[in-house]
C-alpha cells in the first residue's frame, strides 16, 4: 500500500505515553498466545484469565511508556489509513445519503486505557465504542497480528482499521442501534447470529473502502487485496477456535467463519456498492 508522505488524519487521540503495564501473567508460552489471539477477535477482554495466578493486578506505573520504531510507524500508517476512510465515506455519505459524514476519533494506546465501553487492553484488541464514536487500537496489535496470526502486510493492517470504521458507519446510519435492540430481546444463539451479521457487514464496508482507495488514491499495490483476504481468513471464528485447539462451535460464532469474512469483504470490494452489504436480508451468509 502506498502510504508514505500522504495526508494523515488529525482525528487521532494518542494515549500511548500514558499507558499501563501489569506484572507477570500466570499462563506461559503458547497458552498466552492462544488466549490473547482469541480475545483480539472475539471482542472479549480476557485480561483476567491472563492474570490468574500472578497475584499482581495491572496498575498504572506512572511512567512514560516506551514507544518503539514499530509503534511510531504503526501510528503514522494508521493516521494515513484513517484519512483515506474519511475522504471515502464523506463522498459516499454525500452522494448516496445526502448527509455529512462525521468521522470517528481513533484512540491509540499501549497497554491499557479506559473507554466509555469499559477497559481497553491488548487482550480485547481493536474495537469501536459507539457512545464515544471512537475506535480503540493498541499499536502493538499489528505485531501480534503478523507474528501470531500469520496475517502480515500493511494492507492487512489497513483492513483492520477500515473494519472498525465500518462499525462507525453502521452507527451513523442507525444500524447498530437497531441490531443491538434486537439482541437485547433475543436468545444467546440468536444474539450471536446478529453479531455475525454486524461483523460481516463491517467486512463488506471495509471492502467498499478498499475499492474506493484504489480508484480515488491509486494507493493499492499488487498483493494488497490478497493480504486483506488472508487476514480475513486468519480471523474467522472457525479458524481461531481450531487453532486454539477447541471444538468448532457455530452457535458460539460472533464474527463469522473465515470463508464468510473473505466473501463479504470481496463482495464490498468487487461491487463498491453499500447496497450489496445487507447481511440482514441476505438469503445466506
Amino acid at each position: 500500500m502506498k502510504w508514505q508522505g500522504r495526508r494523515q488524519s488529525t482525528n487521532i487521540e494518542d494515549r500511548r505515553r500514558s499507558g499501563t503495564r501489569g506484572g507477570a501473567v500466570g499462563v506461559g508460552g503458547i497458552g498466552v498466545i492462544v488466549i490473547v489471539v482469541i480475545g483480539y477477535f472475539l471482542g472479549v477482554d480476557l485480561t483476567p484469565l491472563l492474570q490468574q495466578g500472578s497475584g499482581e493486578p495491572q496498575v498504572a506505573t506512572g511512567q512514560d511508556v516506551e514507544l518503539t520504531a514499530a509503534d511510531e510507524r504503526a501510528a503514522a500508517f494508521v493516521a494515513v489509513t484513517l484519512a483515506d476512510t474519511e475522504e471515502v465515506w464523506a463522498a459516499i455519505f454525500q452522494s448516496q445519503f445526502r448527509q455529512t459524514y462525521a468521522p470517528p476519533v481513533l484512540v491509540l494506546f499501549k497497554g491499557e486505557t479506559q473507554s466509555a465501553c469499559g477497559g481497553a487492553s491488548a487482550a480485547a484488541g481493536p474495537f469501536y465504542c459507539p457512545p464515544e464514536q471512537k475506535v480503540y487500537l493498541d499499536t502493538e496489535f499489528f505485531t501480534t497480528m503478523e507474528r501470531q496470526l500469520g496475517a502480515g502486510g500493511d494492507f492487512a493492517q489497513a483492513y483492520v482499521v477500515a473494519h472498525e470504521v465500518g462499525h462507525h458507519v453502521q452507527n451513523l446510519l442507525g444500524i447498530l442501534d437497531t441490531a443491538n435492540r434486537e439482541r437485547e430481546r433475543s436468545s444467546e444463539v440468536r444474539s450471536n447470529e446478529i453479531s455475525v451479521q454486524i461483523e460481516l457487514q463491517a467486512d463488506c464496508l471495509s471492502g467498499i473502502w478498499a475499492r474506493a482507495a484504489a480508484d480515488q488514491f491509486g494507493s493499492l499495490e499488487p498483493g494488497d487485496i490478497e493480504e486483506a483476504m488472508n487476514a480475513a481468513a486468519q480471523i474467522g471464528d472457525d479458524t481461531l477456535q481450531r487453532n486454539a485447539g477447541q471444538r468448532v462451535s457455530p452457535d458460539s460464532f460472533t464474527h463469522g467463519t473465515s470463508a464468510q469474512r473473505q466473501r463479504w469483504f470481496n463482495r464490498g470490494y468487487v461491487s463498491g456498492d453499500i447496497g450489496q452489504c445487507d447481511t440482514y436480508n441476505a438469503p445466506s451468509l
